[in-house]
């Protein structure tokens, strides 16, 4: 599958693009979370606002000096709720504004800057933002403790890598015995060591063992990590043993019999789950919802799955088999850019061997990091646009 230089720069064009949407207002206003009430409470010497939000907001801007010496900080892509109960504020913040713009809710704070700092992170536990007013000179440490790690809005600073199958369900099976879910963690676990080592990442799994986890908590998982970005690793099965190549999905409706099979063959591991009940909903019309709902991801998710089959085109020597899109049910909860990669047919003999082996793994798990490096190249330039033309 040649790809052309015109190619190639039309993907990043349509990449900065979405990246600038994302940023700016693609996703639908009507499915975005709601902020209902504003709280203050005390820690230490820091006081904490709590913006209780209904849902897991896209990002939020770190804490700026407005002109008239106000202290701005905004929510993106997010309503403020009519019946609103907002706290009477405690020094040191002397008072403050919330207000609606546009598709975004603007926290506004009048503090003394020459006594204090403002921070603003995500909660750990819930999908809540805080906002940190402490005294200058004391460590930021007092409020992470309390509050959960920074966010940088919009850095690519967290990346989850999802080892399909585990534990109860071993995925698809090899003539020879080898099994999907030990071939994905091998690869899984070097992509996070290729990332944390080369491009200072933070790199969380959805397992790093042998354990079976649901595919709904798959994706909450990495919303409740802050990910950037949600990588899951498969290997593809057929009836016929000549089948082979790689592939890489994201997530939207299948346009082929073979893309659906992929998909169903995925989705089929719910039958070990106890309550499945949770994916009653999810036929052609929801897929088309959440379609909607993800827009801004897509043409993110759509770039990456072209990096990632360039690099196994040309750098591995595999047989690609191209991008595509299909309903899979782990892609459907992951609040960001997501993917689902087949490394190859553990059904075909050649493939599997090399799968199985420690130089095919390795081989696989660099292209795989790879293609993730030069992703967050072309993201950081992109953010690095849309932050400016919005100064």
């Amino acid at each position: 599958m040649a790809r052309t230089i015109f190619s190639r720069w039309i993907a990043k064009l349509l990449f900065g693009l979405a990246l600038f949407l994302f940023i700016g207002g693609a996703i639908p206003f009507d499915v975005a979370p709601t902020v209902n009430r504003v709280s203050f409470t005390q820690s230490g010497s820091t006081q904490v606002i709590r913006l209780h939000v209904t849902g897991h907001i896209t990002g939020h801007s770190s804490p700026r000096l407005s002109s008239n010496g106000l202290t701005e900080i905004t929510l993106f892509r997010t309503v403020l709720g009519e019946d609103k109960v907002l706290d009477n504020p405690n020094l040191p913040v002397k008072s403050y504004e919330i207000n609606q713009v546009k598709n975004d809710v603007l926290l506004v704070l009048e503090v003394d800057h020459n006594l204090v700092n403002v921070d603003a992170y995500r909660d750990r536990d819930s999908d809540d933002i805080l906002v940190a007013v402490r005294p200058k000179g004391s460590p930021p440490q007092e409020t992470v403790e309390e509050t959960g790690p920074s966010a940088e809005r919009w850095n690519l600073d967290t990346i989850v890598i999802d080892a399909g199958h585990g534990g109860k369900d071993s995925g698809a099976v090899a003539r020879n015995g080898l099994k999907e879910k030990d071939v994905v963690l091998a690869v899984a676990l070097q992509v996070g060591e290729y990332l944390k080592a080369n491009l200072g990442v933070n790199v969380v799994f959805t397992r790093n063992k042998d354990e079976f986890i649901s595919l709904s908590n798959r994706g909450h998982f990495a919303n409740q990590a802050g990910a950037k970005l949600f990588v899951s690793i498969h290997a593809n099965s057929a009836r016929d043993p000549n089948a082979h190549g790689t592939e890489t999905f994201f997530l939207g409706l299948h346009k082929s019999e073979a893309a659906k099979r992929v998909m169903d063959r995925e989705n089929e591991v719910i039958k070990f789950e106890e309550d499945q009940s949770k994916y009653e909903g999810i036929d052609s019309r929801m897929a088309v919802m959440q379609t909607l709902a993800q827009s801004a991801y897509m043409r993110q998710s759509q770039f990456l799955a072209d990096l990632i089959e360039d690099q196994f085109e040309s750098r591995v020597g595999r047989k690609s088999r191209g991008v595509k899109q299909a309903g899979f049910y782990v892609l459907y909860g992951a609040s960001m850019p997501s993917i689902l990669v087949e490394l190859g047919f553990i059904s075909n003999y050649n493939e599997a061997a090399f799968m199985g082996s420690p130089e095919g793994q390795t081989y696989l798990a660099s292209a795989i990091y790879r293609a993730i490096k030069d992703y967050k190249v072309e993201y950081d330039k992109g953010l690095q646009l849309s932050t400016s033309s919005g100064k």
